[in-house]
């Protein structure tokens, strides 16, 4: 038992060390008003709110002038039945883009953002996602709102109702899109908070990490990373991620700007999680809760959060 009492010592002393180093890591300087604000938009999102979506879209673009947009192109949405494609409204969307000057990033994959996190069709296996894959490149790559490409989200974590994702797929959608698209790179992302980000890092030309302050978990309840997690952690992890890719982009494309479960959003913590943002330091942040703005202004007369976001843009 001696080796074991030894290896514990030292291992409750590289942690103090790390800890040390995150917690005293200086805050950067001068970084907010170099920051790039956006927002992703969900279409079945803003559906599910009761909300019409080509509205929010709009009011999003118009109103809060946004720029930058990170835009899922839904795998069930687009090809409900195999072979038999219909882009209509991702045509539409990205039309509206492209005569207001706007910058998407499109997602296309098998795992993308909002609950239940899959969204392939009902008759797909994984390795028909390459075929969508391709049509939604060849569609969508000569546009000029196209910012970049992310493929799939957070694709190693282990997060959402996903029983047959199949994520050796990653590499595979890669090398497609770099064979289709040689012009424009490609987003892989990971959670902020739970995500290790090395193996995810590496896969693509920029690194997207989550930023999420008030979390729920089935076991514990809601839990506040106000006081747990400072914004230094994200310095630590970034630098990690630099020792093995030095030259590599790292972006906040989720910061979280709504409720989870209803709960854990008010102005305050809004404001907390800008905050939190500028001092992390990254030059891209994407808000993640647009819709949910819009729902308060529409259907509830509370439009706070929306015209707290129209300073930001």
């Amino acid at each position: 038992m001696h080796w074991v009492f030894k290896a514990l010592i030292f291992i409750a002393l590289v942690f103090l060390f790390f800890y040390i180093l995150v917690f005293f890591q200086p805050t950067p300087k001068g970084i907010s008003s170099n920051i790039r604000w956006g927002v992703a938009f969900s279409k079945p999102y803003a559906i599910s709110l009761g909300l019409n979506w080509q509205e929010t879209y709009l009011a999003i673009l118009d109103d809060l002038k946004v720029k930058y947009l990170r835009l899922p192109v839904y795998w069930e949405d687009v090809e409900p039945q195999k072979n038999n494609y219909f882009f209509d409204d991702y045509d539409w969307m990205i039309k509206k883009a492209e005569k207001r000057d706007v910058k998407l990033i499109l997602v296309v994959g098998w795992k993308l953002p909002r609950w239940p996190e899959c969204h392939k069709p009902a008759w797909a296996k994984s390795e028909d996602v390459l075929n969508y894959v391709q049509t939604a490149i060849n569609r969508y790559k000569e546009s000029p709102a196209l910012y970049e490409w992310q493929i799939e989200n957070e694709p190693f974590l282990n997060f959402g109702e996903c029983p047959d994702y199949d994520s050796r797929v990653l590499e595979k959608e890669i090398e497609l899109v770099h064979s289709l698209d040689g012009k424009h790179q490609i987003l892989t992302t990971d959670s902020g908070e739970l995500g290790f980000w090395l193996k995810v890092a590496g896969k693509g030309d920029i690194f997207g990490t989550t930023i999420y302050r008030v979390v729920w978990n089935k076991y514990l309840g809601y839990i506040s990373y106000n006081f747990i997690i400072p914004h230094q952690f994200f310095w630590l992890k970034a630098n990690l991620v630099r020792l093995f890719f030095p030259d590599k982009p790292i972006i906040v494309s989720e910061l979280q700007a709504e409720p989870w479960k209803d709960k854990g959003m008010d102005l305050k913590q809004f404001s907390k999680n800008i905050e939190f943002a500028e001092k992390v330091g990254f030059p891209e942040v994407y808000f993640w809760g647009a819709e949910w703005w819009y729902w308060l202004k529409q259907k509830h007369q509370d439009s706070r959060f929306w015209d707290y976001a129209k300073t930001i843009f």
